[in-house]
């Protein structure tokens, strides 16, 4: 097997510095806009998911609980289902684009930056409003990086992020019928058992991702004539989904309780192969929500200060629970889309504005500096 050097960060020249330089820049292809909104509806379905579990209406002596054969509670529970299933869709578009790619220290600062933004000016409003604490802990809580890798989805996305270069290296290395059986291995283990209520599966979400990672990584490496048949996937999304409703009457959320559960699988591999395969064109305004999506999760679900001040104070999920079942299907659905808007807006106006200084600063200053330390921090004697 042909060796391979590694890098944990690619030694990629800015393109501002290429220009000084007097070398070729690529130009950059518009993102397409079927992964765009297939983007938007992942993290729609997340905050429609938050709804139902962070508000109070989870518990078990609320309305939803103690009435659950109403349409009310039918609808919630319909209504929340996809949370997990939104995080599995998202990292199915990391995986498929970030295996033929590379992370740069450019790519992480510029993660890293939105992290630590919203952090910062969260937390002092929500002390000033009365939501948050002010102690020693909290202070450190908010200035690591990271802090607990169990069920902090951020804090994991962060530490997965960091071994997509390793994870790349794996998947480079082996051929298809040595990825085929760890899918199957792992996919066994983690989906199939792990979807049986009396066995017992524990992990991390960093441990997950690698494992949806290697999903999405095989469809982008080895085509499939399968792969890309729209209707097949349009019909087998279809066909998971009124599954996964089904399973709610007798199972309630289990089979969509986590993001290694059976339903929660199938039905993002069969939607990302559905929205794959569709033929959107470029469209400015679904490309811009679509980069404003992680922002979206950053700002709403940023603490427990901030959930509750959103959906027990402000949204008010359970004292609406009595509304008539069309004004509350109408309300579950405005609330969630203007979460959804007013979170996007928010992130796209730091995109333009301070990512965007940020980002032409560190390419006039530090760029090269940074690919320099980098490679001298990394460099293999050979």
């Amino acid at each position: 097997m042909k060796e391979q050097k590694f890098q944990l960060f690619e030694n990629k020249t800015s393109p501002l510095l290429a220009k000084r330089q007097g070398a070729s820049v690529a130009v950059k292809q518009p993102r397409t806009s079927n992964l765009e909104l297939y983007r938007i509806i992942c993290m729609i379905m997340i905050v429609a998911h938050h709804y139902v579990v962070n508000s109070g209406l989870w518990a078990v002596d609320s309305p939803l609980w103690t009435n659950p054969t109403t349409l009310n509670s039918i609808f919630l529970l319909f209504f929340g289902a996809w949370g997990k299933t939104g995080i599995n869709c998202f990292l199915m578009i990391t995986g498929y684009f970030m295996c033929t790619s590379k992370i740069t220290l450019r790519k992480f600062i510029k993660l890293m930056g939105q992290i630590y933004l919203y952090r910062l000016l969260l937390y002092p409003i929500l002390l000033i409003a009365g939501y948050e604490t002010f102690s020693a802990e909290r202070l450190v809580r908010i200035i690591m990086p990271v802090w607990g890798l169990r069920e902090n989805f951020i804090g994991c996305f962060v530490v997965f992020w960091l071994t997509i270069p390793f994870l790349n290296i794996l998947v480079h290395n082996m051929n298809k019928r040595q990825h085929e059986l760890l899918l199957i291995l792992m996919l066994t283990l983690y989906t199939i058992l792990g979807s049986i209520p009396s066995f017992n599966v524990t992990f991390n979400y960093v441990v997950w991702f690698g494992i949806i990672y290697f999903i999405a990584s095989y469809i982008r490496m080895y085509p499939n004539p399968i792969f890309d048949r729209k209707k097949l996937w349009g019909y087998m999304t279809l066909l998971s989904v009124l599954l996964v409703l089904l399973s709610i009457f007798r199972f309630r959320y289990h089979f969509v309780s986590d993001c290694n559960k059976l339903f929660a699988v199938a039905v993002a591999v069969c939607s990302f192969l559905w929205f794959k395969n569709m033929n959107i064109k470029y469209s400015q305004i679904i490309n811009a929500f679509g980069a404003g999506t992680f922002g979206v999760l950053l700002i709403h679900a940023n603490s427990s200060a901030m959930r509750t001040w959103l959906w027990k104070d402000t949204v008010d999920a359970v004292g609406h629970y009595s509304l008539p079942f069309g004004e509350l299907v109408l309300y579950c659905i405005g609330i969630v889309a203007l979460i959804f808007v007013i979170c996007n807006l928010i992130d796209q106006l730091r995109i333009a504005s301070i990512e965007k200084y940020f980002l032409s600063w560190f390419d006039r200053k530090m760029a090269e500096k940074a690919d320099s330390w980098i490679n001298k921090l990394i460099r293999k004697k050979q």
